[in-house]
């Protein structure tokens, strides 16, 4: 994924990242069944709407809207984050907290080092 521009806001690093190509909902379905395992109390939203999961597997068979977010604790970062994944486009919008040194301040060269293979990994995944 390409890093568009990060910003700061409220305590927050709020991102824009392209995906190399538009997907369609299956592919935004496995993303998050990817990384469902390595977040602490996630939650799942599809349209800004929270659904009750009982089971990882069920990400697989969810209904098409138009966007889907999976939002907790990262147990690989260390720092609540937001991923928000949008039906046939390439946006994707990540919001991390700012709760470490490491998520302080919006600089694009810094939080790309510290985001971008993460965010590579869940594309990757997109495609297994």
């Amino acid at each position: 994924m390409l890093l568009v521009g990060v910003k700061e806001e409220a305590g927050w690093l709020m991102s824009r990242w392209n995906l190399t190509y538009p997907v369609e909902w299956d592919k935004l379905c496995k993303a998050v069944h990817f990384v469902y395992d390595y977040y602490a109390d996630v939650e799942i939203l599809m349209d800004g709407q929270q659904v009750q999961i009982g089971n990882k597997m069920e990400l697989l068979r969810l209904k098409e809207v138009s966007n889907l977010t999976v939002r907790g604790m990262s147990k690989i970062i260390g720092v609540p984050i937001m991923i928000t994944f949008y039906n046939q486009l390439q946006a994707v919008d990540v919001n991390v907290a700012g709760m470490t040194e490491e998520f302080q301040t919006a600089d694009y060269q810094k939080f790309n080092m510290s985001m971008g293979q993460y965010m590579d990994s869940i594309e990757i995944a997109m495609y297994r």
